[in-house]
């Protein structure tokens, strides 16, 4: 038989297996072909030497996409992907680098302490062609994984665990960090629609830039690294593995700077948790619940946020009750604080979110709250085990200043550093104004140009103080006259013995 021939049957006999086949799918019902499916993997089991395990990439009831298939995707990513023949590319690290991953219906070979493995990404469209407001779940992707059965309890105890720890090492070093903000509970559902909206986070901060204290700086970093490091730590005291830190002082010494270098010291998300779109406290355990590992919740001005003092109000007194009998006037007090009430998140609800059992769903999380006034905020909320660290951000010292004209001006030291020195200690001025001060508005201006910037604010700025302190002074010194003189007017009239009635004059004993 020649080769012509033998190429004519072999044509002739694929030709008749696609028409078969073709007509098997066309006209067999879906319910059969299930059956035959079924049976005949069945039958290739008994035969075959091999077994396989499926990761699906989505999974549970809510149908969230599991983190075993993403680290095993980027297992597969790091490890595999130079064997594969199909892959995906896909920019990462502000586009400049580019990572790779296997195609749909692509496989790839891996091995494990001699043991060859098969890695297959597979991808079932949908049978049918309706409209579904979620399609990407109606395509379901698994990775399958095949392997000898005599290595079975080796794969199922030891290299499983390793791909998916190699494989979330592989994320976190390829990740995108994010900064995220809350959406209000009406958009929730829908189209790709999530609880939370992010952008890339590309903030700058360091704590090498940070304008503060060089001793308080490096304590504060020692206690992020230490709090990052210590999973087991915290898993033998029995706490989750979170921290609270409490940022407060006047406005424009760096609350919010501070925040984006925690996150660029530690690689973490940041969080950003507006309370005032947070409808209840059920909506903001979903919140929490959606956040991921290693990542910063911050609430930025929580006195402002929300009234959380109000669930502690004393009862009323006479006044207020007489007010509420008028119905126009309690109309309308009723109208203005349901015009201030946006949400109904308590502070009991607030409490929960940061130290009850919600906040242990999931772990290394920094909870971070910043305020201008301390003093204004409930002490139950930053007590010690929830704020676990109080951070004071002051005006600027002279510390502070060396970082900023290091940052501004590319200076380490300057004649007229001595003169800033003493005039920082003799006045209150934030990092932030000080910073204004230091940059230059031309090119033209030198550094001891923006020195002596810097100086004349000084100089005014404690010019303005002495003045308002000399009026406060004025101000009590009279405040102290008009007391002496009442009280001298009152004795007074007691030594005379008798107390003064418009025209009348009635007598002590008379009265």
């Amino acid at each position: 038989m020649s080769v012509v021939e033998i190429y004519t049957q072999l044509g002739s006999a694929m030709a008749g297996l696609m028409f078969v086949w073709a007509m098997y799918e066309r006209y067999f019902p879906y319910q059969l072909q299930a059956y035959v499916q079924r049976y005949s993997q069945k039958l290739v089991a008994l035969v075959s030497p091999y077994f396989q395990i499926i990761f699906d990439e989505y999974t549970g009831e809510d149908l969230r996409r599991s983190d075993v298939y993403a680290a095993i995707q980027s297992y597969l990513s790091a490890n595999s992907s130079m064997r594969a023949k199909k892959l995906k590319a896909d920019v990462v690290k502000d586009s400049k680098s580019v990572l790779l991953t296997m195609d749909d219906h692509e496989e790839v070979t891996d091995d494990f302490n001699g043991i060859k493995v098969s890695w297959t990404s597979i991808k079932n469209n949908p049978k049918n062609n309706s409209y579904t407001f979620y399609p990407e779940l109606d395509e379901r992707r698994y990775f399958k994984l095949i392997v000898h059965r005599r290595y079975r309890e080796i794969i199922v105890k030891s290299y499983i665990d390793h791909v998916i720890k190699e494989g979330k090492a592989v994320s976190v070093k390829n990740r995108q960090r994010k900064l995220y903000t809350n959406n209000p509970s009406k958009n929730w559902y829908g189209w790709r629609a999530t609880k939370w909206s992010h952008v890339v986070f590309e903030h700058p901060a360091s704590f090498d830039t940070l304008a503060m204290a060089t001793k308080k700086k490096e304590e504060i970093k020692n206690d992020l690294i230490k709090f990052s490091k210590g999973k087991n730590y915290y898993a033998k005291i029995g706490k989750a593995w979170k921290r609270g830190y409490l940022l407060y002082g006047p406005p424009g010494t760096g609350k919010s700077t501070m925040i984006a270098a925690m996150a660029n010291l530690l690689n973490y998300d940041v969080y950003d948790l507006e309370l005032t779109t947070v409808k209840d406290n059920s909506e903001l355990r979903k919140l929490l619940i959606e956040t991921t590992g290693k990542s910063i919740i911050v609430i930025e001005d929580i006195d402002c946020s929300l009234d959380l003092t109000g669930q502690r109000k004393p009862k009323k007194g006479k006044d207020e009750d007489d007010e509420g009998k008028d119905p126009i006037s309690k109309k309308k007090k009723e109208e203005e604080e349901e015009s201030k009430k946006s949400s109904e998140v308590t502070l009991s609800g607030l409490l929960n979110f940061i130290d009850g059992i919600w906040s242990a769903c999931g772990g290394e999380r920094i909870i971070v709250f910043t305020t201008n006034y301390v003093e204004k905020l409930d002490p139950a909320l930053i007590r010690r085990g929830r704020m676990d660290k109080h951070i004071e951000m002051s005006y600027c010292c002279f510390e502070a200043f060396k970082v900023l004209a290091q940052n501004y001006l590319d200076i380490e030291s300057h004649e007229l550093f001595a003169k800033i020195q003493n005039l920082l200690e003799e006045t209150k001025m934030t990092p932030a104004d000080v910073a204004e001060n230091l940059m230059p508005k031309s090119e033209n201006e030198d550094e001891e140009t923006c020195l002596k910037k810097l100086i004349a604010a000084l100089e005014e700025a404690r010019k303005k103080a002495e003045e308002e302190a000399k009026l406060k002074a004025e101000q009590e010194k009279e405040k102290a006259t008009e007391e002496e003189e009442k009280e001298k007017e009152s004795g007074k009239i007691k030594e005379n013995g008798f107390i003064s009635n418009g025209n009348c004059k009635l007598s002590e004993d008379s009265v």
